[in-house]
This record gives C-alpha cells, structure tokens and sequence, in this order.
C-alpha cells in the first residue's frame, strides 16, 4: 500500500488529529500574535494615565484577583510586564502558526490564559461569560496531539533530519538497535529547530519594532475616547474646586439656622471636595474592597458604583463629556447618573453604592 509521503514518519492517526486542530491551530494562533501586537502598538497600553493601561490592569488586580499578592509587586516593573506579556503572546502566537515547538507554545499559551482568567476575568458570572477560560482549555488538545505534522515546521525539519541519517537500502540489518544514529536524528532535529527558532524570533522582533513604531506613528489609540483620568480619594486631597455643602459666612451676618448635619453611618472614602461637578473620583469599596466610582453630576448631588464591569470584571471608567461609565476591555456603557445598563455585553448595569456626605466634608460609603 502506498505511503502518502506528505505524512511520512507520522502515524495516518496523527495526521488526522493535525487536520481536525488545524483550525484551532489557526485561530489561537491568529489571535495571539494579533494580542501581542496590538499591545506593542498601542501607546495607551503603557501610559498609567490610560485606564486600558498595564498599570491600570494590574492596580486593578491586586484588588479583586485571587492572586492579588502577586500582584502588588508587579504593578513596581508594570511596563516590564506589559513588554513581557507582549512578546510572550508574540512568540505563542507566532510558534502555533508555524508549527514550530508546538507543545511549547501551546503550554505557553496555556500559562498566559491562566493568568489573564485569574487577573481579569475571574469575576464573570456566569463563569462561561469569560473569554480567558475558554481559552485555557482550547490549548489542551495542541498540548497534547501537537501540531500532528500538517503545515508543521516541526513535522518538516524532523522528515528532513529523518532522511539524512537512514543507511542505504543496501546495507546490512544492524544486529542491535542503532541508538547513534537515533542520537544523530535527534541532534539534527534539534539543530534545525534551534535554527527556525531564530528566524522565527528574528522575524518576531522584527513585526514587534515595526508595529510599535507605527502605532506611535498614527498617535494614541482610540480605545477609550476622551476618557477622563479620575482621580483618587484619600483624606487630605484637595481640588480648586470645593464642595457645594461648604458654607461661607461674611463678618457680622447672621449663623445658619439650620440644624447641624449628622455624621453618616459608614466608612469616610475621601473629601467631597475631590469630586468636582460633573465629575468623578475613584475609591475602594469598604465593605468588598471593590474599586469604586462617584459622581457629582450636580452640585452637591453624590452617586456611587461599584467599578467592576458584570461581564468581565475590567474596571469602567467615567467619561466626563458623554456622562456615561465606559468598560474600556468590551465596550459596555452604563448610564453616569443610574448606573443602568445602555448597551452589553454586560448583562446588567452596576452596582450602586449608597454614599453620602458627612458635616466635616468627607463622603461617607453607608
């Protein structure tokens, strides 16, 4: 019977596992690569100042994440890991497409999905929602099967280390196994993998300078349009603004003869004052250590959400000129008043948090 010589030295088993992940095979290995330069060529992915950015990402984590205590000492080396992340979904991406050390880079992949789940999606509910998950498991079968020799550079450079080393058909059966030229093969195949590799990583290197550049060519991303950076509460921040509720008194006028406010019950998150009209500032949740949003979207009038998005659990932002809460990860908007869902993937808006403001001019989380 004939051999199909596209699939020698693989078993027809293996070939057809190659096929069938063939697709899976592309699309992670698409995708991946896609993430990795998008990441490079994205200026906001590296500015603090950005929500989207790694710094953002990882303040974020070390919040909600069950890895949190990892966390806190990444955020110091946050542009470190961001060029890490990068080029590590670079390489993934770029050794899947190829076929080259293919269960490496599918371990890889599998490593990187596992932190982004345990970072950024953890919180999805149901857990289905999460991208991240999904893609944890979709590595498993190139994990195991490999690239099963179709359109595999793996497949390729061991055929071809492979044929070098067979005696000639007339040479005599060895009477022991011949584990010289198995070692042979093996230092051949290796070699040759070691050389793909280089190029690969040359050619990698090459696709990431190139999509930095043009990305800080063409100027800031657009993910996040004319997002306001909010800004911190902590006690003691102060903003030119001052709060509606203070009361100021000319020399000789008449004391208020309103009764005294009384302190809140709750938490002190910050200064009413750090909030400006029209505007918001972020905290951390007292009761779940959530961060948190409030708005002032009149004066003297507080509303406060939780910050984690219900789809993903990425942190939303509030935009100043649209006056709406933006998920910077999906694109989910809620409304900057109600905290009501406008449009998904969120299946439903945030969490409100009761706030109000005390006698001594601080916000109080009840």
């Amino acid at each position: 019977m004939p051999v199909n010589k596209r699939f020698a030295g693989a078993p027809m088993s293996s070939a057809s596992a190659g096929w069938a992940l063939l697709p899976l095979r592309a699309f992670l290995g698409f995708t991946f690569t896609f993430a990795g330069l998008q990441k490079l060529a994205n200026p906001g992915f590296f500015d603090a100042n950005n929500p989207t950015s790694i710094q953002q990402q990882l303040k974020q984590a070390t919040h909600n994440s069950p890895i949190h205590a990892l966390m806190g000492p990444l955020g110091h080396i946050a542009v470190a890991v961001g060029v890490v992340m990068a080029l590590a979904e670079l390489a993934v991406g770029l050794g899947t497409l190829l076929g080259l050390w293919t269960r490496a880079a599918a371990a890889g992949g599998m490593f990187l999905s596992l932190g982004l789940f345990l970072t950024v999606s953890f919180h999805s509910r149901p857990y289905y929602t999460g991208s991240d998950i999904v893609f944890f498991f979709a590595w498993l079968p190139l994990l195991v099967a490999g690239a099963g020799g179709v359109f595999s550079l793996d497949a390729l450079i061991a055929s071809r280390a492979g044929s070098l080393a067979q005696a000639p058909a007339h040479a005599p059966p060895a009477k022991a196994p011949n584990t010289a030229g198995r070692r042979e093969i093996d230092r051949r195949t290796f070699a040759r993998k070691g050389a793909a590799f280089g190029t690969a990583g040359a050619l990698g290197v090459a696709l990431a300078g190139l999509a930095a550049a043009l990305g800080r060519l063409v100027g800031h991303y657009a993910d996040f349009p004319n997002a306001s950076d909010p800004l911190a509460l902590s006690s003691g921040t102060t903003s030119p603004t001052t709060s509606s509720s203070s009361t100021t008194t000319s020399a000789g006028s008449s004391p208020p003869t309103t009764a005294p406010r009384k302190k809140p019950p709750g938490k002190s998150v910050g200064p009413a004052s750090a909030v400006t009209v029209g505007g918001a500032a972020t905290f951390n949740d007292p009761k779940t250590g959530d961060p948190a949003v409030v708005v002032q979207p009149a004066a003297g009038t507080f509303v406060a959400f939780d910050a984690v998005c219900p789809h993903e659990g990425c942190t939303v932002a509030y935009n100043t000129n649209a006056k709406l809460f933006i998920c910077p990860c999906h694109g989910s908007r809620f409304n900057g008043e109600t905290g009501g869902l406008l449009n998904g993937p969120a299946p439903h808006g945030l969490t409100k948090i009761a706030i109000a403001e005390g006698p001594d001019g601080d916000l109080y989380a009840v």
